[in-house]
């Protein structure tokens, strides 16, 4: 049975009137009668009785009207929900250590202020682990250092981060390089611009996180590549020695990625996004 056609039904029930049941529905007068003989004629049955203030129910339509108006219900919350469905309700991201506060955090407040309604899930964790959570669809969408390989993972937008050697400023010669974990794209960068300075014997010292790295570069006991932004959040820009490092000897961009076929529906809006920092 044809919804709008209770649909109509239901409103001039409603006003017991075919020209106030047209003005609810926003159609003309012809419109509407023409709906209720088609409805009569694939039920079988007159569903109203003409008199001259108006309409009023038949037995037939007094038994259908609460049937019409649960399909008619029925039909407007499919088709709110199918509505929905077109909308983000809720973004899982996820995000390396190094890209939280570079990134993450300027993104959601982005996010809080743009798209209120949306619910957020953060996940923390390393390049490695967020690309094949992308790829398992747990993550919607994610901050990695490094432009993507896997053939099932897209770009959105890349943003490039000035990088730093970041060494003591003490009359003291340490070739420790210092970082994250041995998978971090920084501590990584680290080796690659030893390999640069032509240093090819060096100890690693792993530390729990970038503000005790800073820290001990200040004491004197190593050294290591950070993007200025994470050295400059810390408070460490007058505390050590810094050397730009040229994007042709390291280049380790920050990169907002999602899966190919999970594309977020608000993926525009992410392409365009500014995250200064």
């Amino acid at each position: 049975m044809d919804s709008n056609l209770l649909k109509v039904f239901v409103a001039v029930a409603q006003k017991n009137s075919f020209s106030l049941g047209a003005k609810k529905l926003k159609v003309t007068q012809t419109n509407v009668s023409l709906r209720i003989k088609q409805l009569e004629k694939n039920l079988g049955f007159e569903v109203f009785h003409r008199i001259p203030k108006g309409v009023i129910l038949t037995k037939e339509g007094e038994k259908l009207l609460p049937l019409a108006i649960e399909i008619v219900d029925k039909v407007k919350e499919a088709q709110n929900q199918i509505r929905n469905i077109k909308k983000q309700d809720s973004l899982v991201i996820a995000s390396t250590y190094s890209n939280t506060k570079m990134r993450l955090i300027p993104l959601l407040q982005k996010l809080n202020q743009d798209h209120p309604d949306i619910r957020l899930e953060l996940i923390t964790n390393n390049t490695i682990a967020i690309k094949q959570m992308i790829v398992e669809y747990k993550v919607d969408i994610a901050f990695i250092n490094n432009e993507p390989s896997h053939e099932d993972i897209v770009l959105l937008k890349r943003y490039e981060n000035e990088l730093l050697f970041v060494e003591s400023k003490k009359n003291k010669t340490c070739n420790t390089i210092l970082g994250h974990q041995d998978i971090c794209a920084f501590f990584n960068g680290a080796k690659k611009y030893y390999e640069y300075l032509g240093i090819e014997d060096y100890p690693v010292l792993e530390l729990a996180n970038f503000e005790v790295i800073l820290a001990c570069v200040e004491l004197g006991m190593g050294s290591t590549i950070l993007p200025k932004s994470i050295v400059k959040k810390y408070g460490y820009i007058s505390k050590v020695k810094s050397t730009v490092v040229s994007k042709d000897i390291v280049d380790i961009p920050t990169c907002l990625v999602c899966r190919k076929d999970n594309l977020p529906k608000i993926s525009n809006y992410l392409k365009k996004i500014s995250l200064d920092i």
